[in-house]
């Protein structure tokens, strides 16, 4: 993986990061009447790690983003980098679309499968970036894992408040 990273991807994917951190943070109210009423699994881990664990996979995401695209283009895989491109966008759209659905459209069933999409996109979001480099791939795997466990998180809490 290159540590020449262009400025052009690394200003890119920071505003799609911080824009997708913003508009989920929008629609997110853990303070709602709505969201202290439901039944919460033990295990969710405390409300203070959320914004911690998020800043962090944003930033990597955004680093880890700009890097394989400038490894892309430096490879001329011009192609690759527009798929991986694409699926960065598809994988952001479902990420602030979970907090949409989830809290302002209090729309479990809905959140569980936004979350199982979102996922499987980190999970393809991660190989991609593999494909680039393996430490690009290695990366994105904290990320792809917190949106895995975000899915069976949801669910439990689907079930626990039908």
């Amino acid at each position: 993986m290159t540590l020449n990273i262009r400025k052009r991807h690394v200003a890119t994917t920071a505003a799609l990061t911080a824009a997708t951190a913003v508009s989920g943070s929008i629609g997110t109210d853990p303070q709602s009447s709505w969201y202290r009423s439901l039944d919460l699994p033990d295990w969710q881990p405390p409300g203070w790690v959320f914004p911690i664990v998020w800043t962090a996979l944003y930033g990597d995401i955004a680093v880890t983003s700009a890097a394989v695209l400038t490894e892309l283009e430096d490879a001329s895989r011009d192609e690759d980098a527009d798929d991986f491109r694409r699926a960065l966008l598809l994988n952001l759209a479902l990420n602030q679309g979970w907090s949409w659905a989830f809290f302002t459209g209090h729309r479990l069933g809905a959140s569980v499968v936004i979350a199982a999409l979102l996922a499987a996109s980190s999970v393809d979001l991660a190989r991609r970036a593999g494909q680039a480099g393996r430490g690009a791939g290695v990366a994105l795997v904290p990320y792809a894992a917190w949106c895995c466990f975000a899915t069976v998180l949801t669910e439990a809490i689907r079930r626990r408040n039908r």
